[in-house]
């Protein structure tokens, strides 16, 4: 398993001073990317290729978030491939070793000029050494919404900082657009997200409009970020507990 160990800052924590579900992201993201970056196929093998790994689904389970100083290892091992489709864990652990959150990913290879799937070559392959998927309890990629109920938020139009090194929507950003649509409910004290699924479904650009649609079923919430056809560009399911909740 590849690693890198961080302390938790006061710019990544929330109004209780712990890490915050956005910022836990950003650091799963970051060690997939300083992973293919000191594997030598990172962003500039990349782009010399017009290739780019694309997120198609986050499924983040968190047992506790660290607070403001805490020193955490944050790991991931790729663990399979199939065809262009590449899938990929992430641990976050403490300095005692307490696993504090962790998390699977299933990533498209696109050919950015053709924008189809594209199949990693043989040196992209050999370069990450597979590992053991972790053990949790995997959740279907696919989110189901229910047939009606979702209530609109307000319209929200992508600005530049919204787009990664591919220039659309970052996947994190979704994640953020959706927590800020939640009700004040699943935001109040002892209250936290237990396990968060995302499932990408197209590119949102610069200028491009979103319409959040906010599905509630007691201590879940799942979001669909939608274009104005309806049609969602990203669903993002929260489900809550309460922080002295058994797991």
């Amino acid at each position: 398993m590849y690693t890198f160990q961080s302390r938790i800052r006061y710019s990544e924590t929330d109004n209780k001073g712990c890490l915050s579900l956005g910022s836990l992201l950003d650091y799963f993201q970051d060690c997939s990317t300083f992973h293919s970056e000191d594997a030598g196929v990172g962003l500039e093998y990349l782009a010399k290729r017009h290739l780019a790994w694309v997120l198609s689904a986050w499924q983040i389970v968190v047992e506790r978030y660290p607070q403001l100083g805490e020193r955490v290892t944050i790991g991931t091992v790729p663990y399979s491939f199939r065809g262009f489709l590449g899938y990929r864990n992430f641990v976050m652990e403490s300095e005692r070793g307490e696993r504090l959150a962790y998390a699977n990913t299933l990533w498209t290879l696109m050919d950015m000029e053709k924008m189809h799937p594209a199949r990693p070559g043989k040196e992209m392959v050999e370069a990450y050494e597979l590992g053991e998927k972790i053990p949790m309890d995997y959740a279907p990629r696919k989110i189901a919404l229910p047939a009606s109920g979702g209530i609109g938020t307000e319209m929200l139009e992508v600005k530049q900082h919204h787009l990664d090194t591919n220039n659309h929507v970052n996947n994190g950003q979704y994640v953020r657009i959706a927590m800020e649509c939640l009700p004040a409910e699943y935001f109040k004290e002892g209250t936290s997200v237990r396990q968060m699924r995302a499932e990408y479904k197209k590119q949102a650009y610069v200028k491009d409009k979103i319409y959040p649609v906010v599905y509630k079923n007691g201590g879940t919430a799942a979001v669909s970020l939608n274009n104005g056809d309806g049609q969602p560009y990203c669903i993002v399911e929260f489900e809550c507990r309460n922080m002295g909740e058994e797991l």
